[in-house]
């Protein structure tokens, strides 16, 4: 199947949803992002800031940039003038340069803050108890150029469907507790981003309103060094 086609499923699955569909291009060639943008897609996930840059530089404008990898405070600058959402916050420090960047960029930009719920050492995300605290802190109140519209988590890398939908299960959960807690009065936190090409029936289930898909789009990733036969 091609590209096109590949979406054009996507979104028939994701139209009683109304979830919406991140296509996961990193390592992608800019050609492969036009032949999705060509068939409509027009929001792109990145997780490196320099490739990042470089797409947005060759490609059409009015795409909407979601950066998903772990983001360094010294890179900020970098994405500050386009980018549409950061979806993986996890410290106020960043959510501080993020808001400084934004302010001489004149704008405001969207953040998820990224929650850890997966089992796992590697995964970066905040805890539930990190997330309560930076909520509250006097700090976080002083940040006029950001808004945050959500939460996103990365399940665990397991065949356990039922530990995934369990993860998924508790961010919605948090997401809920949040929503009233700190953003009642605000229709902007609507956004559970949550599901990738692996588990994203699963997460749709659970009730995410955005899933982060790369491979059922465009194939395997291509790893870039050469593996000794």
């Amino acid at each position: 199947m091609s590209i096109a086609d590949n979406i054009k499923e996507l979104n028939k699955e994701l139209k009683p949803t109304k979830a919406k569909l991140v296509a996961v291009s990193k390592t992608k060639p800019a050609e492969a992002v036009q032949e999705a943008y060509d068939a409509g897609q027009r929001i792109f996930g990145e997780n490196q800031v320099q490739e990042l840059v470089e797409k947005y530089e060759a490609l059409p404008k009015d795409i909407q940039w979601h950066l998903i990898g772990h983001l360094q405070t010294n890179k900020v600058k970098y994405i500050a003038p386009f980018i549409s959402l950061i979806e993986s916050v996890d410290s106020l420090k960043l959510l501080q340069e993020i808001n400084k960047q934004a302010l001489k960029n004149n704008r405001v930009i969207d953040c998820l803050l990224q929650v850890y719920i997966a089992d796992e050492e590697t995964k970066f995300g905040l805890s539930y108890d990190e997330l309560i605290e930076l909520l509250r802190s006097p700090e976080y109140t002083e940040l006029k150029n950001i808004r945050i519209t959500g939460l996103m988590g990365i399940a665990t890398n397991t065949e356990s469907e039922k530990q995934i939908n369990d993860e998924f299960q508790e961010l919605k959960v948090l997401f809920d507790g949040i929503k009233v807690s700190f953003f009642r009065k605000d229709d902007f936190f609507k956004e559970v981003s949550m599901g990738m090409s692996s588990d994203y029936k699963i997460a749709l289930e659970q009730g995410s309103t955005m899933i982060r898909v790369g491979s059922t789009i465009f194939g395997q990733r291509v790893i870039k060094h050469f593996k000794n036969n």
